[in-house]
């Protein structure tokens, strides 16, 4: 179950990276004190290894009061002791290196927590502007403590000021919107490439950057935002030019342009809300902001959305990218810590095969949640958990819920499931364990698309898409691949005879699929990558 490293760095190979997002409190305890930590993760390296993995996404796990589940941080060079301490990061490093595993932190670029060192000193200090203050009530500032007498201005919750990287536009009367070359936008800039400096150091490959739409401030259309992290991707390729930096931003036409390797589409963000993703999975169960309306998903049995709204904004964005000369790619994930888990409400497992065989067959990064690959579910009614809780209807503690290993034979180091919240209570709730016995498992289904992903070149994430339908099925050809996704309960066909004719073409990875007569069948739930020009067996001689 292991892997060998690759002298590639994980830029050169980002077309065909597949990554993996492990929610470090929830995925796997190591010393048995109920919090999952980073020794937990090294444990369970030889499973993503066999899974396929190439990457995995850690969220934040530096010094912080944990009042947003890490997301305050309070020092951003040493790791909380809950996961085992800077230590524990590098024991994970070293394993992830020897089984060709790269790891990626979580960065909060735009604020700290309020206990944060820089925060408590700028606090004291009226010539300090390293955060954003007003030395008279502003709206949506917060009166600050310390001797300075000011208010600041959070970047999300009251308890995470803002980092003062500039304000786009002044204004005479506001004195505290600097423009961003000022001397503490400036600051902060260093800082924050000596931050990533310092753990790329350390062997960390890459970065996923939280709220990294938010650092300048009053920005329309992101214009100096995006030039500041060009600027930063810049002095970072200078040192380690190797290395990736994924935004959250929810807009790859503008994110990757500026900078970024990678941008996820997300349930937020661009012009139009991060329609795209919700328009693909929300199916009105699990975290759902109460303003989104109910819109029909596609991955749903009753199959009546349509995956056009998605397929749009993925063609504007490969076109700005392409455009602006970027080496980037979009980003799609199957879910993540702030988002519904693709298994919710009455969407089961077998449901949710079409949404991950998408992910993982369409050009772009796929991010597999934690999870996901067995289906594990989003567990309604838990109670609030340091900051999960977003509104009366979004409650992200459900998508957080310790990952489910079951009783897996002997490995190389111990790990228990994690108590950081409780465990779903379903007695039939799957693991991984469970499902590595069975070649019909979701586990299994997963583990074979990685796999077809990473050896053929035809589903590179710069490989080229045509689009057929996309409704129910929802068509594409990747070169002479064909993939069809069926998440609706009514089987579907696909006319295959206008493009096999006398080849016999094959299907790699399937779920309830068959080819006859130059039909490709597709029960309900079904999907398939169809190999349109297989490559003949040798003959013997």
């Amino acid at each position: 179950m292991t892997a060998s490293p690759t002298m590639l760095t994980l830029r050169d190979r980002l077309d065909r990276v597949v990554l993996y997002q492990a929610y470090p409190q929830s995925f796997a305890d190591a010393d048995g004190d109920g919090m999952g930590d980073l020794d937990g993760v090294a444990a369970r390296l030889d499973y993503l290894a066999w899974l396929g993995v190439d990457a995995v996404w850690l969220n934040p796990c530096f010094v912080s009061p944990m009042r947003d589940a890490g997301y305050d941080v309070a020092d951003f060079d040493h790791v909380d002791p809950r996961y085992g301490g800077d230590a524990a990061l590098d024991r994970l490093i070293a394993a992830a290196d020897e089984r060709g595993i790269a790891i990626v932190l979580d960065l909060v670029a735009g604020h700290t927590s309020d206990r944060h060192p820089w925060f408590l000193a700028s606090a004291d200090d009226p010539a300090d502007d390293r955060y954003v203050w007003s030395p008279t009530p502003a709206p949506g500032f917060v009166a600050g403590p310390g001797a300075r007498g000011h208010f600041y201005k959070p970047n999300f919750f009251e308890f995470q000021p803002a980092l003062n990287f500039g304000f786009a536009r002044t204004d005479p009367s506001e004195p505290w919107r600097q423009p961003v070359d000022a001397a503490g936008p400036r600051r902060n800039r260093d800082a924050l490439v000596e931050i990533i400096s310092r753990w790329y150091d350390r062997g960390v490959q890459g970065f996923r950057v939280d709220m990294a739409a938010s650092l300048v401030k009053d920005d329309p259309g992101h214009v100096e935002t995006g030039r500041l992290w060009a600027e930063v991707r810049a002095r970072l390729d200078a040192r380690h030019p190797g290395n990736i930096l994924i935004s959250e931003w929810g807009d790859p036409a503008r994110a990757v342009p500026a900078g970024f390797d990678v941008d996820f589409f997300l349930q937020f963000g661009g012009d139009d809300d991060g329609a795209p993703l919700k328009s693909l999975w929300n199916n009105g169960a699990g975290t759902v902001h109460e303003a989104w309306g109910e819109p029909a998903a596609w991955a749903d049995a009753a199959g009546t959305g349509d995956a056009a709204v998605f397929v749009a904004a993925w063609e504007r964005a490969a076109a700005a990218i392409a455009a602006a000369g970027s080496t980037g790619i979009p980003g799609l994930p199957t879910a993540n810590h702030d988002f519904t888990r693709l298994v919710a409400g009455g969407r089961d497992a077998e449901q949710a095969r079409s949404a991950l065989l998408l992910a993982l067959t369409w050009p772009a990064l796929p991010s597999i949640y934690y999870g996901d690959e067995i289906g594990m579910r989003y567990v309604p009614g838990l109670a609030s958990l340091e900051g999960s809780s977003l509104g009366p209807t979004y409650e992200r503690a459900g998508s957080r819920t310790p990952m489910q290993w079951g009783e897996l034979p002997g490995t190389a180091a111990p790990a228990f499931e994690s108590r950081y919240l409780p465990q779903d209570p379903d007695p039939l709730r799957p693991t991984v364990a469970d499902q590595l016995e069975d070649p019909e498992s979701l586990l299994r289904f997963v583990r074979a698309a990685i796999a077809v992903r990473r050896a053929d070149e035809r589903l590179s994430a710069r490989a080229p898409v045509a689009v057929r339908t996309t409704g129910y099925p929802f068509v594409f050809t990747r070169g002479s691949l064909l993939v069809a996704l069926n998440p609706s309960d009514t089987p579907r066909e696909v006319d295959l005879s206008g493009d096999i004719g006398d080849t016999d073409a094959t299907l790699p990875v399937a779920f309830r699929a068959e080819i006859a007569g130059g039909i490709l069948r597709l029960d309900a739930f079904g999907c398939a990558v169809v190999d349109l020009a297989p490559v003949p067996t040798p003959t013997e001689r």
